[in-house]
């Protein structure tokens, strides 16, 4: 796996314990389950592995990607296509949200052409993530399809964008914040729904 031209080395995630704030919607284990369907549900929907590409979406999407690439290999022997697809400058917001460390863009040696490119990301919402993550794709090569999973999709769509694979559909009013702990970069494990206090999500 190389780095896309251009990329930037994101710095490594904390660890520290995230405050839990707000009603867990899945626990671990739940978590766990959402992630093995997906990763059947992308071997069925693609009759294997061998055209497939995971891409997740930093920085979040990017560790999910890795643990359902990981259950897609205990299915199929030598799957390791899984690489990370940062959107950050591709994103019609950045003059409105504060700013944010450029991710890293890391492409499986194959790359994406003729290739089933899965977008991975960890909360589905207005649909401006994934839009500009099509648009970085646009960028890198020319695959043959594009799918999307996501660990959590929470509705308020602005975009005409449907995720392919969801773990949880998760009804939410506009004013509640979705938020994804995973313990690689927050030290606990869970999704969390809350009143949102500013920002979107």
């Amino acid at each position: 796996m190389s780095p896309a031209q251009g990329s930037r080395r994101s710095p490594a995630p904390a660890r520290a314990t995230a405050r839990r704030d707000g009603r867990a919607v899945l626990d671990e284990a739940d978590i766990a389950r959402a992630l093995t369907r997906i990763a059947h549900e992308i071997l069925e929907r693609n009759k294997g592995s061998r055209d497939v590409v995971l891409l997740g979406i930093p920085s979040r999407g990017v560790e999910l990607a890795r643990r359902i690439g990981q259950r897609i290999a205990a299915v199929e022997e030598g799957f390791d296509s899984v690489g990370a697809l940062d959107v950050t400058m591709y994103r019609d917001d950045l003059r409105l949200r504060p700013a944010r460390a450029l991710g890293q863009t890391t492409i499986p040696e194959q790359g994406v052409d003729g290739k089933v490119v899965v977008l991975v990301d960890d909360v589905l919402y207005s649909g401006r993530t994934i839009r500009a993550a099509l648009t970085a794709l646009d960028d890198i090569g020319r695959p043959r399809a594009v799918q999307l999973a996501v660990l959590v999709d929470r509705g308020h769509r602005e975009l005409p964008i449907r995720a392919d694979f969801v773990g949880k559909n998760l009804p939410t009013a506009a004013d509640e914040r979705v938020t994804v702990l995973l313990r690689e970069y927050d030290g606990d494990e869970a999704v969390l729904i809350a009143k949102d206090e500013g920002g979107r999500r």
